[in-house]
């Protein structure tokens, strides 16, 4: 159910002053749409738009009468179901339409709209369990207590830093906490905004996914005909973003498509009121010191800063879970202003022994391979204890997976050997190779 300020936030506007938005931006969608699709009736637009059929409606009978639309077909219900076409007139506006913009969607919501609904919406998160965080993990082994170091994290929704060396299952405890907080609470958001006249569009395919009408009217507790919200806002999974070594500056900040005339929100927006993990930290195309003079203040105010070709700046909220994920020495990447403003800094080291025989025993079941305990405790003595080789949780995956390969190539039943460890071992860690190769040097 929603708080009372967010129902008031999301009531369905039926007049076009309601909309709180320019009326020239809802004229421009609608001239695009009947330039596209040649003709179209006032349910379809209102569709399009996200706004009330009555609206919709208004607009066009204006439009008729000041010989813009001409009506190609009347239903049986009244001027709500009239389909209207472009009159030469109106074709010539629909061109200076295009010229301002190619947008064609649901009408934007006004900045303010939006920081609005952003806010009471970080207010309400529902705060999750320990035995949640416990269920998001269940599939890696971990220490005990391990959903302890990062829980509180979560649920002050502010930010994580993961550090440790390779191997560990860094990348896979955020994307687990990704798909705890997508599974959630779900989120209204539009699809676009507007500021300065401009419109930024933040809904993305490949982050925002909506839910189906039947989970929002089971969710609200009415049927469609009771549901009467602001169709320009939709409910949505937490969004979660994920970036890498692809990251660079300009996915931070506005960018302008020329052709289309909109803004593409930045990652960050996009992000809001779920989750953005920064993975493999410090080997981005943008420098860590350089992402930390871009965020630092968001990261204290949680509010964030965005310039338009105009140079008009305008405020946003920033208030997602950013999780930050690195293979290097944190002390190596930033300095201490800036990891004074991560809330949590969590390492993911290697598995002792009896973790990592769990791990191992957990590999052996995925890939059908028999487990075996003299061949495990010679994989321990040889390959680890003796060389004084650091552990890692990936290892008894990748060992487990070619061991079977070998068996698989040979035409025989996967099995565990010594033999077949040391086999596998030796093409898979690289200081044995590299020894294997002096040796022959040698000879």
């Amino acid at each position: 159910m929603l708080s009372s300020d967010l129902e008031k936030l999301l009531k369905q506007p039926l007049e076009v002053e309601e909309l709180g938005i320019h009326i020239q931006i809802i004229h421009d969608i609608i001239f695009r749409i009947l330039f596209n699709e040649g003709d179209a009736n006032v349910s379809r637009i209102a569709e399009i738009l996200g706004v009330h059929p009555r609206i919709i409606d208004g607009i066009l009978s204006r439009f008729k009468l000041e010989h813009l639309v001409e009506v190609t077909r009347a239903g049986s219900l009244g001027s709500l179901s009239f389909t209207y076409t472009l009159t030469e007139a109106g074709t010539k506006r629909a061109r200076d339409a295009f010229e301002r913009s190619q947008y064609v969607g649901r009408a934007p919501v006004t900045i303010e709209q939006y920081t609005q609904a952003i806010l009471l919406q970080s207010k309400s998160n529902a705060r999750i369990t320990p035995q949640q965080v416990k269920n998001a993990l269940s599939h890696l082994i971990l220490p005990d207590t391990f959903h302890r170091r990062i829980g509180p994290a979560v649920n002050a929704g502010t930010s994580l830093f993961l550090y440790g060396p390779p191997g560990n299952g860094k990348t896979t405890v955020a994307g687990a906490l990704g798909k705890l907080l997508a599974a959630g609470e779900a989120i209204w958001l539009p699809d676009a905004i507007t500021a300065g006249g401009q419109i930024i569009r933040i809904f993305d395919p490949l982050v925002h996914i909506p839910l189906k009408d039947e989970e929002v009217f089971a969710l609200m507790g009415m049927g469609a005909d009771k549901l009467k919200l602001d169709r320009r806002w939709r409910l949505f999974r937490r969004p979660v973003v994920m970036v890498g070594g692809e990251l660079t500056m300009d996915s931070l900040d506005l960018r302008y498509e020329p052709i289309a005339k909109v803004y593409e929100a930045p990652l960050q927006l996009k992000a809001n009121g779920g989750m953005f993990l920064i993975d493999d930290f410090g080997r981005q195309q943008i420098s860590p010191q350089a992402l930390l003079n871009r965020w630092i203040v968001p990261l204290e105010s949680k509010v964030d800063f965005l310039r338009l070709q105009s140079g008009q700046t305008i405020e946003v909220p920033f208030r997602q879970f950013i999780v930050f994920s690195t293979n290097l020495d944190p002390g190596d990447l930033v300095d201490g202003a800036f990891m004074r403003r991560i809330q949590m800094k969590v390492e993911v080291g290697g598995p002792d022994e009896r973790l990592f025989y769990q791990i191992f025993v957990l590999a052996c079941k995925a890939y059908d391979v028999p487990f075996d305990k003299t061949s495990f405790m010679h994989l321990l003595q040889k390959w680890y204890r003796e060389p004084r080789r650091t552990m890692q949780s990936v290892h008894p995956r990748d060992i487990v997976r070619i061991v079977a390969s070998i068996c698989d190539y040979e035409r025989e039943t996967p099995r565990l050997t010594p033999e077949l460890i040391d086999e596998a071992c030796s093409s898979y860690f690289v200081d044995a190779v590299k020894e294997s190769g002096r040796m022959m040097g040698n000879l």
